[in-house]
């Protein structure tokens, strides 16, 4: 597939992504979510799905439309890849894949994806963006935890997990799974999309504020610098007497599959980590772990976060690289004193010690355009609220 036309709003559109609405005219938003700037809340989502401008040819289903986000399906076939790669200006993902793809997998029924491999995954949806609203995807939170690397791409593309203000095509999710082999389906959900209008940054000042208020995470910040966003520490002690403060994936385990929740048993692919005398832990290189902050954790519904993933001032590891932090998460009445983080650690390099309380992240917040009608809990089905040290949704309590 070539490129030869730009919208008026200058976004790179393909022959395809020209008849992907035919009928559809951007229609302003429903007011009042249209005012100001930052990320778009459910409403203004699901305004935006009806207006056509987030579609899929089976359409949208509502579960998909989150506090602050859309989750995105996988479509029919995967592409197995050599190398991941970024379409560039000149150049459609279709482009590079009948370069480098080796294979094409059909998801109808379920197929493997195997550990240490990379594909590419069409979305079941396409966007019509406005000019003025631009796209940042991340993985969801049970992706992170099985170490399912992901990140979406754009026909034109040269970033990942971006979307340009007024693009109009296709979305793809490259997807390497680096722990565990896996089953996907077509339909299966592995990115979520928000969408904002302009930027919000919050400055320290705000967020010191927006803490005094609404009690961000349980411990003083009037004396932390806030400039890079809310600290989070890591919990080497553990909340239970059985001293558990994390587990360290297996290897060499048997296929997950995505869709069945509930369904695995923890010892099978986990190994318990437990507190010591001096509180610390060696992460070994290569070796990923499921650990939790010291930290509990309230998004207001005015705001949501994400962790900043990755610090080089802090140590060479990765830590929570999916996952985003809706509004409600931690905040709703059922536990209004907030929620654990889980933290996804993966040491590069060298071995590297970690101590109880030790920084690992930041939070960075973001305002939102208006107060979302559906926030983050279980009342809408969400994972991951009341928890604490929790492994991702496709496995039982640990006992």
């Amino acid at each position: 597939m070539g490129l030869t036309k730009r919208s008026k709003m200058g976004a790179a559109m393909t022959p395809e992504a020209d008849t992907l609405f035919p009928d559809a005219t951007v229609k302003k938003m429903n007011t009042p979510t249209n005012q100001g700037l930052g990320l778009l809340p459910y409403q203004a989502l699901k305004a935006l799905v009806a207006d056509g401008v987030v579609n899929a040819a089976n359409g949208i289903l509502d579960e998909q439309i989150q506090p602050a986000s859309i989750d995105l399906r996988l479509d029919r076939f995967a592409h197995r890849i050599r190398a991941s790669f970024l379409p560039g200006e000149q150049r459609t993902v279709h482009d590079k894949i009948a370069q480098y793809g080796t294979h094409d997998i059909d998801l109808t029924n379920g197929a493997v994806l195997e550990r240490g491999c990379a594909y590419i995954v069409p979305l079941m949806e396409h966007v019509k963006l406005p000019g003025r609203v631009a796209g940042v995807a991340n993985p969801k939170s049970s992706v992170g935890r099985l170490d399912i690397f992901t990140r979406l791409i754009t026909d034109h593309g040269t970033e990942f997990d971006r979307v340009a203000a007024g693009y109009h095509g296709r979305l793809y999710a490259e997807i390497s799974p680096r722990t565990f082999s896996i089953v996907v389906h077509q339909g299966s959900r592995l990115n979520q999309l928000r969408l904002r209008r302009g930027t919000q940054s919050s400055s320290a000042a705000e967020i010191l504020a927006l803490h005094e208020k609404e009690g961000l995470v349980d411990r003083d910040l009037s004396r932390v610098a806030l400039s890079e966003g809310v600290p989070l520490t890591v919990d080497l002690v553990g909340e239970n007497r059985d001293g558990l403060v994390g587990f360290r994936a297996k290897k060499h385990t048997g296929l997950i599959d995505l869709d069945r929740v509930g369904q695995y048993d923890p010892v099978d692919y986990w190994e318990p980590i437990y507190a010591t005398k001096d509180t610390s832990l060696i992460l070994d290189p290569g070796e990923f772990y499921i650990l939790a902050s010291k930290e509990a954790v309230n998004i207001p519904p005015t705001h949501a976060a994400e962790m900043v993933a990755y610090d080089t001032f802090v140590g060479e590891f990765r830590v929570h690289y999916a996952g985003f932090f809706d509004p409600g998460f931690g905040h709703a009445d059922e536990r209004a004193e907030g929620t654990r983080a889980v933290l996804e650690v993966r040491s590069h390099d060298v071995p590297f010690m970690i101590e109880d309380g030790q920084l690992v992240g930041r939070l960075v917040f973001e305002r939102l355009t208006d107060r979302p009608s559906r926030l983050y809990g279980a009342g809408i089905g969400s994972s991951y609220q009341r928890q604490g040290l929790q492994l991702s949704k496709q496995f039982k309590p640990f006992a």
